[in-house]
């Protein structure tokens, strides 16, 4: 037992710091594209341990943690596309079409297509009135 205790709290420090490392890039980093990546991928990753480590030392006691389990697949699955749909959102408040890299297929950007959701909002080259 002494050596699973090791191995969880070494588990669980790492996560921690995952969080804070996603915190502290969450303020330092200059625009909203770059803050994206901060909570998305380290403070997942650092909850997502801490969790795990939750999961496995109810395991090493003889019960199954369903709501760790449960929270986990949540979280893993919707920070991705929160974070997708914030850069989208981004995308479409802040940028042209014409600032966007090329996507080095015949395709364009789908967020930016003519028949896509881009024909919703206003246009950003228009003149203002």
């Amino acid at each position: 037992m002494m050596i699973l205790d090791v191995i969880l709290s070494a588990l669980l420090v790492i996560g921690g710091l995952f969080g804070l490392l996603g915190s502290f890039g969450l303020l330092k980093l200059r625009d909203t594209m770059q803050r994206l990546h901060a909570p998305t991928k380290a403070t997942t990753v650092g909850v997502g341990s801490a969790l795990v480590v939750s999961m496995l030392y109810a395991l090493a006691q003889g019960r199954v943690s369903w709501h760790e389990l449960l929270i986990t697949l949540f979280l893993l699955l919707t920070a991705p596309i929160t974070g997708n749909l914030l850069a989208k959102a981004h995308m479409h408040s802040r940028m042209r079409k014409d600032d966007l890299p090329p996507t080095g297929v015949t395709d364009d950007w789908a967020t930016f297509d003519k028949d896509g959701p881009s024909h919703l909002l206003p246009d950003l080259d228009a003149p203002k009135s």
